[in-house]
């Protein structure tokens, strides 16, 4: 009955069905005995989701009625001034910048493909990318195509990009890239400020022609986890040509430890007071024809972290800690890959780190087998470092090397 539009494959989500694999074994075997580092959230080293206590302490002190009440379409204006403050910090672009709320950053992705494209456009990211872009785009009309990431020496393969957003502004006179960094989902890549000048400069140079629009989509999902100079790049995107648009898919969910409670925004900037207007109204009424509006008590926990300065910086401490806890795990990885010679993709911190292989499907199975538990992808595995502790961290390049060692 359904239109034939909307029919799909049935099957289930290849993270979640890997995910209760996994939970089952833990089950029959004990956690401690299994390595499941499919879950893309930060867990303690017992396998405990962490849920920060300023966060939380926040939300529960709020009355019932605030809570359950609507949020405005738009989202609440004192939340969309604090996810302007909390996406660049001390590093806001020179512009016109507006901020529409979404649920995560997976909706501020859905509205700059439907906004920002037309329907049959093909929008553009890397052949390493995070499965519900190619799911927004089948859900919407569009189509997903994609450019190396990485090049032989294993860094941004910029000849590869330059090829596709040519190629595609030539033929749809607009262009919308998917840019995920820094500590890019699934291989924590981290674009450099070198190139993301390559990037900018491209996009100036074929700005020139007043017929193109260019819009970069920038997901910085993670960049609360990604190092102290995460946000070096963004003043980068303030004073470009007026068919320049650049817009951040800001998200709460792994920030702030809100992972159920769908708060995120899309951002804007532009030198165009006009156009930063149009897009305000035009994703205003997105809100309005998809979901409707937000979470209002998540708006507000935000909002009131960043306008109390004393939680403010309890909330940064307790966010430091988890995130020194990511980063010796990531290091622990690293050393045992160095160690045992295992092939990765540039890693450069963050919640994932990938490992090529031409059989990701066969490789999983194997590594299922010693019971460690990673996600196959289109061109290898993604390993959660955020969810395993240190020490399973520093075990897992042995186990894979010894797997791929047997196809």
């Amino acid at each position: 009955m359904a239109a034939e539009h909307a029919i799909r494959p049935r099957e289930a989500d290849v993270i979640f069905g890997i995910a209760n694999r996994a939970k089952q074994a833990a089950e029959q075997y004990g956690s401690e005995n299994i390595i499941n580092s499919t879950i893309g959230a930060l867990l303690d080293d017992n396998g405990k989701l962490i849920a920060f206590n300023t966060v939380y302490d926040t939300l529960k002190s709020m009355d019932n009625a605030q809570i359950a009440a609507y949020a405005a379409l738009e989202g609440d204006h004192d939340y969309l001034d604090a996810s302007i403050r909390a996406c660049f910090m001390d590093k806001k672009p020179v512009g016109h910048i507006r901020s529409v709320a979404t649920p995560g950053g997976t909706g501020a992705v859905r509205h700059a493909v439907c906004n920002y494209t037309n329907p049959g456009d093909t929008f553009l990211t890397a052949d390493w990318f995070w499965e519900p872009y190619q799911t927004i785009a089948d859900e919407n009309g569009r189509k997903l195509d994609t450019y190396n990431l990485f090049n032989e020496k294993n860094e941004f393969d910029f000849e590869s990009y330059k090829k596709q957003f040519e190629a595609y502004l030539i033929k749809q006179k607009r262009i919308l890239i998917v840019l995920n960094t820094p500590a890019h989902n699934p291989t924590g890549y981290t674009i450099s400020d070198g190139e993301w000048d390559r990037i900018i400069d491209l996009a100036k140079e074929h700005a020139a022609n007043p017929e193109n629009k260019i819009i970069f989509l920038v997901d910085v999902a993670y960049i609360d986890f990604a190092g102290d100079d995460a946000r070096d790049f963004m003043p980068k995107f303030g004073n470009l040509p007026k068919n320049i648009m650049t817009l951040f898919a800001f998200s709460a969910s792994k920030s702030y430890t809100m992972y159920g409670l769908r708060c995120g925004a899309i951002i804007c900037v532009t030198p165009s007071e006009d156009l930063a207007e149009e897009f305000f109204y035009s994703c205003a009424h997105s809100n309005r024809g998809t979901w409707s509006n937000g979470t209002k008590g998540a708006m507000h926990v935000i909002a009131t972290i960043y306008n109390d300065k004393t939680l403010y910086e309890e909330c940064e401490k307790e966010r430091n800690i988890y995130r020194n806890l990511l980063k010796k795990r990531g290091d622990a990885f690293l050393r045992s890959v160095n160690e045992v010679g295992l092939p990765i993709t540039n890693y450069r911190g963050g919640f994932f780190v990938s490992v090529p292989c031409a059989e990701p499907e066969k490789l999983c199975k194997l590594l299922i087998e010693d019971k460690l538990f990673a996600v196959p992808l289109r061109k290898g595995i993604r390993l959660a470092l955020c969810a395993i502790s240190e020490e399973k961290c520093a075990q897992t390049p042995a186990m894979i090397k010894k797997a791929l060692s047997k196809m």
